[in-house]
């Protein structure tokens, strides 16, 4: 019955016309330390080997918001590293975002690389096969060397080698990045802190597939923080707009006001139960709307929030009055 609910759900969720949300992580489930294996299917190693002491660490230190966060730290030596892998799912047509909040400390450093098709976990290197190594060891990237602050040299100066193009980001703060990549054109675009990195989308390096996004410690001076990491099918537009720092549906569980905030005008809310049926639907217009649940059974629900164009749906439970 369990299995056939969350078919049921998911079913629904992707007849709604809403892009497909592949991975959503805050780390908030995690327990403190080396995510090793806690979940493999999302976070693996260029090695691939979750737990051979080079995942991401989990951590509460510095977070976007919630209480913790993902971090990668100084390379202390050549097998003192972090090199882990953000698992897209070795996909070949159609166009996908990634999005993530990040933090660089003052005058540190951090690298990210955009990887093509990757191996399964624990079958030699991750970071993808290369025609041009028997082992594997040089993986294929769709975009290397994106590099903040390269060398200690360019504080607040976000370089992508391949496109010999710079952005900028604030230190010791948060700031969102996004990548759309778009695998029927083979081309990649950056977004930092809200402007595009690139005048024009990007060519692939090499590869024709999306696996991965590797974050690296290139060198003593690395020291950056990750949060609230979104994987989408679609395009950049709109997502911004259900940001976690943009968009908030409360409480959940619920039992008489649904409450939505945004910093962007809501189209319209939607809400249908679990079999389809619409039981409620509203155009605010505003950027924060209140909803009258009291009347709903108990149950589960899906609110379907338009923004500009794009649409979000949130799964609410609906306590008994």
């Amino acid at each position: 019955m369990k299995s056939f609910y969350l078919f049921a759900l998911a079913a629904f969720t992707l007849s709604l016309g809403v892009n497909a949300q592949f991975i959503e992580d805050g780390f908030e489930t995690y327990t403190l330390g080396d995510m090793s294996l806690q979940n493999p299917a999302v976070w693996s190693t260029w090695s691939g080997m979750p737990d051979n002491g080079t995942n991401i660490l989990v951590v509460d230190d510095i977070v976007s918001s919630g209480v913790q966060s993902g971090y990668i730290g100084p390379r202390l030596s050549q097998a003192d590293v972090q090199d882990v892998l953000l698992l897209l799912g070795n996909v070949s047509s159609g166009d996908y975002t990634v999005t993530f909040d990040m933090f660089v400390s003052g005058g540190s450093t951090a690298y990210l690389g955009i990887q093509g098709e990757t191996e399964d976990a624990g079958m030699g290197y991750q970071g993808a096969y290369n025609a041009g190594s028997a082992t594997g060891i040089s993986g294929i990237f769709i975009a290397g060397n994106l590099f903040f602050n390269e060398d200690g040299l360019e504080p607040g100066v976000f370089r992508d080698e391949l496109a010999d193009e710079t952005g900028i980001y604030p230190e010791d703060a948060w700031f969102p990045i996004s990548f759309y990549i778009d695998l029927d054109a083979l081309t990649y675009e950056i977004t930092i802190d809200g402007t595009l990195v690139h005048a024009v989308p990007v060519p692939f390096n090499d590869g024709d597939s999306l696996g991965a996004i590797n974050f690296f410690s290139p060198d003593a001076n690395t020291n950056f923080w990750i949060d609230h990491v979104d994987y989408y099918e679609g395009s950049l537009a709109g997502i911004d707009d259900f940001s976690p720092t943009n968009f908030s549906v409360y409480p959940n569980p619920v039992q008489d006001v649904l409450n939505i905030r945004t910093v962007t005008s809501i189209d319209a809310i939607a809400i249908y139960d679990i079999l389809g049926k619409l039981v409620l639907t509203t155009t605010p217009d505003t950027i924060s709307s209140t909803m009258d649940v009291s009347s709903f059974n108990a149950g589960v629900y899906l609110v379907k929030v338009t923004i500009g164009g794009a649409s979000k749906v949130v799964k609410v439970i609906k306590y008994e009055n």
